[in-house]
């Protein structure tokens, strides 16, 4: 398979992710509102006539339409709030050294990976680290801590930048831009349902449903147990399952970013060493918090499990291990010096 193809594949890809992660999320919305009814419902029909009895499903129909307009808002407005989290400025006119030679390898990638030209943001963060967000290439950000631009040399920056217009052509930002914004979202009303069942009520029936036999009404209230108990436990594990999804989609875009960006800049050592130095700097990225971990080149929240091997490593870091990365990328150099041929991202 030829390059091109694979990139349009890998491309194809993404946007059928894309699209199954927002349907996804909204039946999420919907379980979480329809099931609720339902449980009310159960737990409500043997209730005394004068109780109340929940017979229309308002929190589904209200829970689904807030999952579109989340979804919708996540599209449209995603990398700007990933953006404003992080507190970045959008460079405009460089003025020192490090902004200028900044903007002159943006402009360089760009035309090396035949994308326009990114808008430029630096977060004000002492730790390096790197993103990009965006949902088309038209509308791409790339963003730079000060203390990338600080730590690196032109040649590493270079490849730093490449590695994040590699997310930008592989349309990686968008996928991972909705996952930020998405998880963050099934985050929020996940902690708002908790604290509604500990201090709230599931409704008046819950007395009235105690007065009064009948087998109909007990295989309801059993029924609406069961329910209840699926819901809860959906809202317990929806921001983990998230999650893991985020981390698992990251784990695997940033081997083929890190090929891609050997490709353009024909230096993988760059950016190995790159990536090297911003591993020894051990300090957390503040800036930047654990939604959004996964658009970064490296863990922001600090690189403990990231630099690990195994399950819990595989199934909890943001990245995979910055000593497999650097590694490939020195077999990828030691091949271009002997041939003069950069391997195929795959």
């Amino acid at each position: 398979m030829s390059s091109e193809t694979n990139l349009f594949a890998q491309q194809r890809a993404n946007r059928r992710r894309s699209t199954i992660l927002v349907a996804i999320f909204v039946a999420f919305f919907a379980w979480v509102g329809f099931g609720g009814d339902l449980a009310f419902y159960l737990s409500t029909v043997g209730a005394p006539p004068q109780a109340y009895h929940h017979t229309i499903p308002w929190f589904g129909i209200v829970t689904t339409m807030l999952g579109l307009g989340m979804a919708w808002y996540a599209f449209k407005r995603g990398p700007k709030q990933v953006l404003w989290a992080t507190g970045a400025w959008q460079l405009l006119e460089p003025s020192s050294t490090e902004e200028k030679q900044f903007v002159n390898v943006v402009e360089e990638m760009a035309i090396a990976s035949g994308l326009p030209r990114p808008k430029i943001w630096v977060v004000p963060d002492d730790d390096p680290n790197a993103f990009a967000t965006g949902v088309d290439v038209g509308d791409a950000h790339i963003a730079v801590t000060e203390g990338l631009l600080k730590t690196l040399n032109r040649d590493e920056l270079q490849a730093v930048v490449a590695h994040e217009m590699a997310h930008v052509r592989n349309h990686d930002m968008k996928l991972m831009t909705l996952l930020a914004a998405l998880v963050g979202v099934v985050a929020l009303i996940s902690d708002g349902a908790w604290r509604f069942m500990r201090y709230g009520s599931f409704g008046g029936g819950r007395r009235g449903g105690r007065s009064g036999g009948g087998g109909k009404k007990g295989g309801a209230g059993a029924l609406g147990a069961v329910i209840l108990v699926l819901w809860l436990v959906t809202l317990l594990l929806a921001p983990l399952v998230s999650r893991l999804l985020a981390l698992g989609v990251s784990r695997k875009r940033e081997f083929l970013a890190d090929a891609t960006a050997a490709q353009f800049t024909r230096n993988p050592s760059a950016l190995a060493s790159a990536l090297r130095k911003i591993e020894d700097a051990a300090a957390p990225t503040k800036a930047i918090k654990r939604g959004t971990a996964h658009l970064c080149i490296a863990d922001p929240v600090g690189r403990s499990l990231s630099s690990k091997r195994g399950f819990l490593a595989d199934a909890f870091a943001t990245h995979p291990p910055m000593a497999v990365r650097v590694a490939r990328l020195k077999a990828m150099a030691y091949q271009f010096e002997r041939t003069g041929e950069i391997p195929e991202a795959v």
